[in-house]
């Protein structure tokens, strides 16, 4: 059995074009949603999988339409895999129910690690460049030096409350704290 899984990002959107393709292509239950790929907890995607049984095949009109993610991707269908599920993208024509749909989505699979991996190296090449340069990656200190310094004469007083003093320089209490531990006793 061909199970139709459709979703579409946002209220505003319509899946009606996903539903009749999917209706096409043969399912005969399909699940529709509106939700963001990006949120893992999909209620009708869930419902899908689960009424999905041995030998069925989930269908979906685009590969994103089931997973934001290509690795998210490949963890479904390698779990319907694992259940004795199909799974089957009209758009892309992947069909994992043959040897040659599973062998271009091994393909897939394959390219997509190999570019995390370049991605990685890339990455990790460009911040020993820039060290190399003298620069220092991540964000840049909120809290200055003179900053500091004004806060652990103002924490002198006891009348002025750590607020007041973030307050005053331009932080978040949280951040003088990481600056100035002892902050909390006032006896900085």
């Amino acid at each position: 059995m061909l199970v139709g899984y459709a979703r579409v990002s946002t209220q505003d959107q319509d899946p009606e074009l996903q539903v009749v393709a999917l209706q096409k292509a043969g399912c005969e239950k399909v699940f529709t949603e509106k939700a963001s790929g990006a949120k893992r907890d999909r209620p009708e995607l869930k419902a899908a999988l689960e009424y999905a049984r041995d030998g069925d095949t989930i269908v979906v009109w685009k590969l994103d339409r089931l997973a934001r993610s290509l690795k998210q991707l490949i963890e479904t269908v390698e779990n319907l895999e694992g259940r004795g599920d199909g799974f089957k993208s009209i758009t892309e024509t992947i069909d994992t129910t043959t040897s040659g749909g599973k062998l271009v989505f091994t393909i897939f699979a394959g390219l997509a690690e190999f570019e995390r991996s370049i991605i990685q190296e890339r990455t990790r090449a460009g911040l020993e460049a820039a060290r190399s340069r003298g620069r220092i990656g991540g964000r840049p200190r909120s809290v200055t030096d003179e900053d500091i310094a004004a806060a652990r004469a103002l924490l002198k007083d006891p009348e002025i409350t750590v607020r007041k003093v973030a307050e005053r320089i331009g932080c978040s209490e949280a951040t003088l704290y990481r600056y100035l531990p002892s902050a909390r006793s006032n006896s900085v």
